[in-house]
């Protein structure tokens, strides 16, 4: 049988009569739902840091995403109702329509209960701090069999104890275990970021925060809270003892940054 005649054959071509309308079931499919949910499509989390929630709701409306208070913190030099902190973070990757929590600055520090974080590990102590409105400050290295296991919870140099009630944003100091064995980390890549994304990278990587430098153009809080890093030390990817300090020096001019800066 020919060419012709196999197509003209009404099995054949009922056959290819269905094939041909599941690939365009399929292909309709994929392109009504990369429309509805922007399959494959990510965008880059603005930075709402320091923006009030009307500022921070109209560039969200610009970036695709969406904005929700949830949490409010007070922290004395920044402007009341100012966005302190944003989960996901600045520049993380998410599809559009994604809502964003901040967290503002309130006018008077509300009350806050002190967790119990003794036996978490220090990343788990360091997130449940944030959720109940406290800081951390100082990562205290002692030996101990277990690296990063919270040990002990203080304020000033003096044990808290779980439940005691403090003033939101108050800085908690975590003793933590140190195994000989197990006792160094890698410093991370801070310059390009800015001041409170650097802290929190720092502190995730088991290093304190050592010495800052504001440059001529950081006068208030609110520019140190915009300020970026743009030199570091110990540098990027060295291997250091955990507890070790990073200290780095922060900018608002754009000029004094490497032209190569990669913040992924």
């Amino acid at each position: 049988m020919d060419i012709k005649g196999i197509f003209s054959n009404w099995i054949v071509k009922n056959v290819l009569l269905a094939v041909a309308f599941v690939l365009a079931v399929v292909l309709l499919t994929n392109l009504l739902l990369s429309g509805i949910t922007h399959h494959g499509k990510e965008i880059a989390v603005p930075d709402f840091t320091n923006m009030t929630y009307q500022e921070a709701r109209k560039a969200a409306s610009e970036a695709h995403v969406r904005v929700l208070v949830t949490d409010s913190v007070y922290v004395k030099r920044l402007r009341p109702g100012a966005v302190y902190m944003q989960t996901p973070k600045a520049g993380d990757h998410v599809k559009r329509g994604r809502r964003i929590r901040l967290t503002t600055n309130t006018t008077v520090p509300k009350e806050v209960v002190m967790p119990a974080l003794v036996g978490f590990s220090m990343r788990q102590a360091k997130a449940e701090l944030a959720r109940s409105g406290l800081a951390l400050g100082r990562l205290i290295y002692v030996r101990d069999i277990a690296t990063n296991n919270v040990l002990r919870q203080q304020r000033g140099g003096v044990d808290i104890k779980a439940g005691t009630r403090l003033a939101s944003g108050t800085t908690i100091n975590l003793v933590v275990g140190l195994n000989p064995d197990d006792n160094m980390t890698f410093v991370p890549k801070l310059v390009g970021r800015q001041y409170l994304h650097a802290v929190d990278l720092t502190q995730e990587n088991s290093l304190n925060v050592g010495r800052l430098h504001f440059d001529e153009t950081v006068r208030t809080y609110a520019d140190s809270v915009s300020a970026v890093v743009y030199q570091q030390r110990p540098a990027a990817s060295e291997k250091v003892r955990m507890g070790s300090e990073v200290t780095m020096s922060l900018t608002t001019d754009p000029a004094k940054l490497p032209k190569t800066t990669d913040r992924k």
